[in-house]
């Protein structure tokens, strides 16, 4: 009983600040709301997403690499001495001499004992780089302490991943000295105090800051889930996972046993009471199953939002991104969404609300972000069809049909929202963006050379890069706040997970030629591993255009141009100050536009030469094949 109580004292009456450093006179009220609690924040509109997954970054520190004793309880287990970090400029389908020592077999099992040594001194190096980009919002795949190299195998929920900082064992040290359930005891850690470092300069740059959360799943080693396997029903968070049996300590073998996520035995579900009960079909009501698991949660979402206590959430993070969120009661979420907004009332929550039945149709979102639990979501919706119409990918699309497409998905969604989505293109859990466009099966769908022999895992071609350049003219012109999947604007290449977790390209780094083929035997085309500084500008010049115009961000879209037969589009963004027309050329042959609009035009950006004219009320655009332009309407 003593550690029921113990658990009860901690998170029911302590809603304090983890800080040693909180002054006893910080004020306590929060801050005025400047959003509706049933609102987007109005920054997360003019945002440009910059994802950032860092153990694949920038390796900044090489003194805090991961070593062996890191990755305990990670998959694939056991790690030979033979091992070490791989070098950054390694070619990807190579194998490592130490991979022969595994007690897995295959390359993608054996990856998953990869690690390069990313961590958060790399991304601080990195700053004005990331500046130069134009993004204006930084999203951080999870930094939570896990022996993993994604991370979403937490260890701790409350710090931030040890080898991400500058000293691990010191940190392990901090760790150790806390009582997990009691935030009044939490310290921060080396590499907690460079993450606020990274945060402050992002800051002053004017850059927002989101950090990945998984409350849907730990790992083996986080601390509540080790206590019930050691303590059974004597353990104070015996109802916080969904245990399928206990060890019996009556016997050699070890009969404990979880659920785990995807089947996968190093992350542990946690216990959920879904209404009703035998409900098998997302999205689910109800809530999480334990009370103070749902309070330990909140206090790690303040810690985050406030670091100090005083209040004043302006030092913390901007919101949170929520992994496989619909798999999660939504009455968590609603409660979720009243704790955050307590304490931040401009925070963003936007959650990865993906597929309903893999790979044919996708979650219906409406439900998510009606006001009262997310923002947004990740709006992979968008990308297959714009994927279907701008590189005629299955299920390929005709302009007419890209219209209704985006219609349909957007139908029922209050426009609020649809101006907050994460319109994401490419992401750690999808094909690189290029790889993406070159392969023109369905997206995510036998999208490795595992599931398809024939899958191009090579540098794609001229055609896929004019390709890019007008999904991404649209991305960067439509509702809903643009995303970049760091290493997409230098031309990285990469089929689906892991595939898309190379390392990122850096021009100070010299990389091997990629000529490794994940079939051993098979020969494959050669490529020089080089950034693609044209690509890199059109990036910049994309950011600067959206950043310059805010009728791309809050304009009206109407569409004014879908020719099946000649293969061209055209749609319109105004406001009450501006208009901007954007046209696209999909088909392979040079084309003139007409289009009937009063007033005069001046180029924003074009994805390659072109040649406008106006005469009375009919704009002219000749443009190439697979081109694009964007035009602003000036009187």
């Amino acid at each position: 009983m003593k550690k029921l109580y113990q658990l009860s004292l901690c998170l029911g009456l302590f809603w304090v600040s983890c800080s040693t450093e909180t002054s006893k006179d910080s004020p306590t009220t929060p801050p005025v709301s400047t959003t509706a609690f049933e609102e987007a924040p109005s920054w997360s509109k003019d945002a440009i997403w910059y994802q950032i997954f860092v153990e694949r970054f920038r390796n900044g520190d090489p003194s805090n690499d991961p070593r062996p004793k890191d990755m305990e309880g990670a998959y694939p287990g056991f790690i030979p001495e033979s091992w070490s970090v791989t070098d950054w400029g390694h070619d990807w389908y190579a194998r490592e001499e130490w991979q022969k020592d595994l007690t897995v077999e295959g390359f993608y099992p054996a990856t998953q004992a990869r690690r390069f040594g990313g961590d958060l001194q790399g991304v601080l190096d990195k700053i004005d780089y990331i500046q130069s980009l134009g993004v204006n919002a930084v999203y951080f795949n999870p930094l939570n302490d896990s022996p993993s190299l994604h991370k979403y195998d937490a260890r701790n929920y409350r710090h931030i991943d040890r080898n991400f900082g500058p000293n691990p064992d010191r940190d392990m040290e901090i760790i150790a000295s806390e009582i997990p359930i009691d935030p009044t005891t939490w310290k921060w850690t080396t590499a907690d105090s460079l993450f606020w470092e990274v945060v402050k300069a992002l800051k002053a740059r004017n850059m927002r800051v989101i950090l990945d959360y998984s409350w849907n799943h730990t790992g083996t080693e986080f601390f509540a889930l080790k206590d019930i396997k050691e303590n059974g029903d004597d353990s104070p968070y015996r109802d916080w996972f969904n245990i399928l049996s206990l060890d019996d300590p009556d016997t050699p073998e070890d009969e404990f046993e979880f659920e785990g996520w995807a089947g996968t035995k190093t992350l542990a579900v946690v216990n959920k009471a879904i209404i009703p009960e035998d409900d098998e079909e997302m999205p689910f009501e109800g809530n999480l199953g334990s009370p103070s698991l749902k309070e330990y949660i909140y206090a790690v979402s303040r810690r985050w939002l406030d670091p100090n206590g005083d209040g004043d959430p302006n030092d913390g993070v901007d919101g949170f991104r929520l992994d496989v969120a619909g798999e999660v009661p939504q009455g968590f979420w609603r409660d979720y969404r009243k704790e955050i907004r307590e304490v931040n009332p401009d925070a963003y929550l936007v959650g990865e609300i993906w597929w309903q039945h893999w790979p044919d149709s996708f979650m219906d979102p409406r439900p998510f972000v009606a006001g009262d639990q997310f923002d947004a979501i990740m709006n992979y919706r968008w990308y297959r069809i714009a994927r279907g119409f701008f590189a005629q990918a299955k299920p390929v699309l005709k302009p007419s049909e890209f219209v209704a497409g985006i219609d349909r998905i957007n139908k029922g969604i209050n426009e609020d929202k649809l101006y907050a989505m994460m319109n994401v293109s490419a992401s750690h859990d999808t094909p690189r963006l290029s790889t993406s466009l070159f392969n023109k099966n369905m997206n995510k769908y036998k999208a490795k050379p595992n599931d398809d022999p024939a899958y191009m895992i090579h540098k794609p071609d001229e055609k896929t890069l004019n390709e890019q350049k007008l999904l991404l003219l649209n991305q960067f012109t439509f509702i809903g706040a643009p995303q970049v999947w760091n290493g997409d604007e230098v031309g990285m290449w990469g089929a689906d997970d892991p595939d898309c977790r190379k390392p990122m390209w850096w021009d100070d780094i010299t990389y091997q030629t990629e000529k490794a083929n994940y079939l051993e035997e098979k020969e494959r085309p050669v490529d020089e591993v080089k950034i693609n500084k044209d690509l890199l500008s059109f990036y910049k010049a994309l950011a600067s255009m959206r950043t310059s115009n805010p009728v791309l961000v809050d304009g009206a879209l109407d569409f004014v141009l879908a020719d099946d037969e000649a293969m061209t589009l055209a749609y319109k963004r105004s406001n009450e100050a501006a208009e901007v027309i954007v046209i696209f050329n999909r088909s392979e042959s040079s084309q003139a536009i007409e289009l009937k609009e009063e007033g005069s035009f001046e180029l924003l950006l074009e994805t390659s030469k072109s040649t406008l004219t106006q005469e009375g009320e009919k704009l002219t655009v000749e443009l190439g094949g697979l081109q694009g332009v964007a035009l602003r309407k000036i009187n």
